[in-house]
């Protein structure tokens, strides 16, 4: 809870408060993703993998470019943490705080999950999402969301005094520990903030903090992405379940996540390919 103002507010507080806002990072000046043609290429799609990630537990996966991942409803309500590595690179990761300055605190259709200085391109962009029709609700809650960092030990233990092993943080660390044949000493610092996928969220409109609620996602809904270069992926089922109650918990009901791997019809990403690195060198002006 914030604590009590400490100070008057002065004379002028009402007009300082109603100065208009400015958008931080127009966007009109980015690649504009090519949906037209991602739409198209969905049109005839063959699937050629799937994993199933299970309950309080975390899976890697492998997309290469040009292909499509869904992230699926399997058995019950579960929302997913998100994890994104360029599959010949892993310094080059999603950086979910840029994505939320470009694109805002929730992604949907059309929206692009951009990587980490000094790559900065569209790692993946979201070709369909079943649940774009949910918006925002009365709360200010949206889902998809980047503004979560993701459930961890250290924060659980600072919180609650106790230690507790199925945080999302420590489920990827052990997917991506398995999938590279790091230690997880080693894969530790290349997990990092994620996209809450299916998660109901938003920032209280009293004291602004994160909350979450119950997911609304339900038998047969789905996020798609296109992979814009090699991919690895981690997802790991959050141990809240739906989050509907609590996070890091061996009492909520938890479910499996279905992650889908599409390959597209040959021909039906003609020219298309993948994004350069961002053009800055990173020594101008060094």
């Amino acid at each position: 809870m914030k604590q009590t103002p400490q100070f008057p507010a002065p004379a002028d507080a009402a007009d300082r408060k109603k100065v208009p806002p400015v958008i931080c990072y127009p966007v009109s000046g980015l690649p504009p993703a090519d949906m037209a043609l991602y739409g198209k290429a969905r049109e005839n799609l063959e699937r050629v993998e799937t994993v199933i990630v299970p309950p309080r537990d975390a899976r890697c996966f492998s997309v290469p470019a040009g292909h499509f991942f869904r992230i699926a409803y399997s058995e019950g309500p579960q929302v997913g943490d998100l994890n994104l590595w360029n599959a010949e690179d892993i310094n080059e990761r999603f950086f979910s705080g840029k994505t939320r300055a470009l694109h805002g605190t929730h992604v949907s259709t059309g929206d692009r999950l951009w990587s980490s200085l000094p790559y900065l391109r569209p790692m993946a962009t979201v070709a369909a999402d079943t649940l774009d029709w949910y918006g925002w609700d009365e709360f200010g809650g949206g889902v998809h969301d980047v503004i979560g960092t993701r459930c961890d030990p250290y924060t659980n233990r600072l919180l609650s005094g106790g230690d507790y092993h199925h945080c999302c943080h420590s489920n990827l660390i052990r997917a991506l520990s398995e999938a590279t044949g790091m230690s997880p000493a080693e894969a530790e610092p290349f997990v990092h903030d994620v996209l809450n996928v299916f998660m109901c969220t938003g920032f209280t409109l009293d004291t602004h903090q994160y909350f979450m609620k119950a997911s609304p996602v339900r038998e047969g809904d789905y996020i798609e992405f296109f992979a814009e270069i090699d991919l690895l992926g981690g997802l790991s089922t959050c141990p809240g379940g739906d989050c509907s109650a609590t996070h890091s918990s061996e009492d909520a009901a938890c479910y499996p996540l279905r992650v889908e791997i599409y390959k597209p019809a040959p021909g039906a990403l003609e020219g298309w390919h993948s994004p350069a690195r961002n053009g800055y060198s990173g020594t101008h002006g060094l």
